[in-house]
């Protein structure tokens, strides 16, 4: 078991993502953090069964609420997954086999994070091309020298300092179908519209299509998500709606002159 390495997540009715993720983490590290957003269901009961220490904050926000959950850490070296992802067997081998070095290579080499390569599976299958593979997130990190930040929905780390690679996957099961994958991007598509009005970001008249467009010649063709068959295909359209959705929406708020919600 890791002893200098803490571990957290961040949950909101996860109750059947939630074992799988800690499942993944048994005997890695003696840490495990649950910030959980008033749950209703029993994912509160679940994490705390696994061992894991829960703690139930009202959600303020993906960047705010990570930062917090950040915090509650004990130790300095921080590992971050989301309740519908895991640690694979073979990324397992190689966080215990890096963990050695951890603080030798941040002072030699100023590396304060590390990225790992995020593989999705998605309609029964694994997406290994497109803009969904390889989804490099930086998730290992040093907390003295990291916060969370970005534009809602999308929190990710930023490290002062240098962020390396990792080579083996941690596994990401994104949408339970086509339905869930519409309803997120329709959601998500809102929170990122009024966040980035807040921030004063505005767009023209034909950025939704222009920027729709590019993005599904990017993932489809540009990155090969053809070579996923027709889960390729459609993952490239709903990309390309949501990224429609996201710039129609702030156009919406920017016509109404408001921040009012969607």
């Amino acid at each position: 078991m890791n002893r200098s390495i803490s571990v957290f997540v961040v949950t909101f009715n996860e109750e059947e993502n939630i074992a799988r993720c800690l499942s993944s983490l048994q005997g890695l590290f003696d840490e495990i953090v649950v910030v959980d957003s008033n749950s209703v269901d029993c994912t509160r009961e679940i994490a705390a069964e696994m061992g894991a220490h829960v703690v139930t904050r009202a959600w303020t926000g993906f960047v705010d609420q990570k930062n917090f959950a950040l915090d509650q850490c004990a130790h300095d070296w921080v590992f971050s997954l989301d309740a519908d992802e895991e640690v694979s067997p073979k990324l397992r081998d190689e966080l215990v086999a890096l963990t050695p070095q951890l603080a030798e290579i941040g002072a030699r080499d100023k590396v304060w994070g590390w990225a790992v390569p995020r593989l999705t599976q998605y309609g029964g299958r694994w997406i290994r091309h497109g803009d969904w593979y390889p989804d490099y997130v930086t998730r290992l990190v040093y907390r003295p020298r990291t916060r969370f930040a970005g534009g809602e929905p999308h929190a990710s780390a930023q490290v002062d300092g240098v962020v390396r690679k990792l080579k083996e996957p941690l596994l990401h099961y994104s949408y339970r179908d086509e339905a869930d994958h519409r309803a997120r991007v329709e959601k998500y598509s809102s929170i990122w519209a009024q966040s980035q009005w807040k921030e004063g970001r505005r767009t023209g008249a034909f950025s939704p299509y222009s920027r729709a467009a590019f993005r599904f010649v990017r993932a489809a063709i540009l990155k090969r998500g053809f070579l996923d068959g027709a889960l390729g295909w459609r993952i490239a359209a709903f990309s390309a709606r949501e990224v429609f959705w996201k710039y129609r929406k702030l156009r919406v708020l920017q016509q109404r002159g408001d921040g009012s919600t969607l």
